[in-house]
This record gives C-alpha cells, structure tokens and sequence, in this order.
C-alpha cells in the first residue's frame, strides 16, 4: 500500500522539519515549500493527498493559494488544513468559505496536528450511505453530495455538508460539541481540540442556509440541534 503525501507549505525552517518528522513517523511521504508561489505550483504538480497551510507566506499567501486550489477541478478535492495564529480568526472564517477543511492554531503539538490529518483523511476516504433529508425549503443529498434551498444549490464546504448532515440525521437531537468534533472531524476524544471549530462552521453553516439557518438551534453549554419539526 502505497505511503500518502502531504504538502507543507510553510516558511518557518523549524515548523516545516516538526511537522515533517512527526509525519514521516506515522508512515506519510511528505514535500515541503518555503514559499507560497512555489507550493502552489507543487500542489498542482504533485497533486497530494492533503495540505497543510500556513496563511503568512512569501511570494502569496494562504488564502490566496486556498482559493486558488479550490477553484481548480484538478486541485478542488485534495483537503487543506490552514496554520493559523489565535488572533487571524477573520483568516480562518475566510478560509472556511474558501473550501478549507480545517485549521490548527500556532503554537501547536505535533501529536494534534498528525490526529487532523488522520481525521480529515479517513472522513474523505469514507464512502457515505445514500440518504436524502427535507425540512422546510432546504433539501439534502447525500449520493448525489448536493443540498439546495428552493431547489437552488447551496455551496457547502466538504466539513459544512458533514455538519449538516449529522444535525439531519439526528432528527431533533441535541449534538454536543465534543460528539461532532469526534463524529464530524474523526477527532479522537484523547487529544485536546479546541471546540471554537465547530462553532465558526456553525456559523457559517447558519449563513449558507438563509432562509432556514433558524433552524440550527443553539443549545446553551451543551451543543446544537436542528428543529426538523416546524
């Protein structure tokens, strides 16, 4: 079986050989550029399994090298972590819009980076079951991975539609922040997450889905749920 590359676009020498090693030890092939121009054109030669991005880069920045991947059909599905500091949260929600899949905040432990990186791996790999959902005007399919509103379609992003797509399937049910981060993200429960994450992607859920965000209902300390009644 073949080892998955990863591509680490990051121009700090200290963070790219961590990030490097500690990968490398969990039996992933990884390439590494110090400037965002050239990992770019990497990415689109070399095509990986997944990115991981630093947003402050020389030659282009993060956001720019995001939107540009995603806006290509041959570079679209591969997935992209972002590296980001605590106080670039407005960089974050833009490269959520973008298409990013996750983001981990500097500084960070190495054992929690290589757990998103399993995680967002294994939920791309998984083969969803075939199901369509309706509340209101907003309508999901899971087969054909396509959710509209109105019969209009809706642009989610790959972690957006997951979210959505546990919320509908739990029929009501309140969803604690810790059972999405593990269900939704495949977050194993011994690593330390922060749980901001699911709430910009709620955020931003609630967004997309005009007319029906109402629905997405906050559940004070506890989670969210989805009002599949009214």
């Amino acid at each position: 079986m073949s080892k998955e590359n990863i591509l680490v676009i990051e121009d700090e020498k200290n963070i790219v050989e961590l990030v490097k090693y500690n990968l490398e030890q969990e039996g992933f092939a990884v390439r590494t550029s110090l400037r965002g121009d050239a990992g770019l054109e990497e990415a689109r030669r070399a095509r990986p399994d997944l990115v991981i991005l630093d947003l402050m880069l020389p030659g282009m920045d993060g956001l720019e090298i995001c939107r540009a991947l995603k806006q290509n059909e041959k570079t679209a599905h591969i997935p992209i972590i972002m590296l980001t500091a605590k106080s670039e949260e407005t960089d974050q929600i833009v490269g959520f819009e973008l298409g990013a899949d996750d983001y981990v905040t500097k500084p960070f432990s190495p054992r929690q980076l290589v757990a998103r990186v399993k995680a967002v791996l294994r939920r791309v790999h998984e083969k969803p079951k075939e199901k369509i959902f309706r509340v209101g005007v907003l309508e999901m399919d899971t087969g054909k991975y396509l959710v509209t509103l109105k019969g209009k379609a809706v642009e989610l992003s790959s972690k957006e539609f997951e979210l959505l797509k546990a919320l509908l399937e739990a029929n009501g049910r309140v969803l604690s922040r810790e059972y999405l981060l593990e269900n939704v993200w495949g977050y194993d429960r011994s690593v330390e997450i922060e749980t901001r994450t699911v709430d910009m992607h709620i955020g931003q859920l609630r967004k997309k889905i005009k007319a029906e965000a109402h629905r997405v209902i906050t559940v004070k300390n506890v989670g969210y749920r989805m009002d599949v009644d009214s």
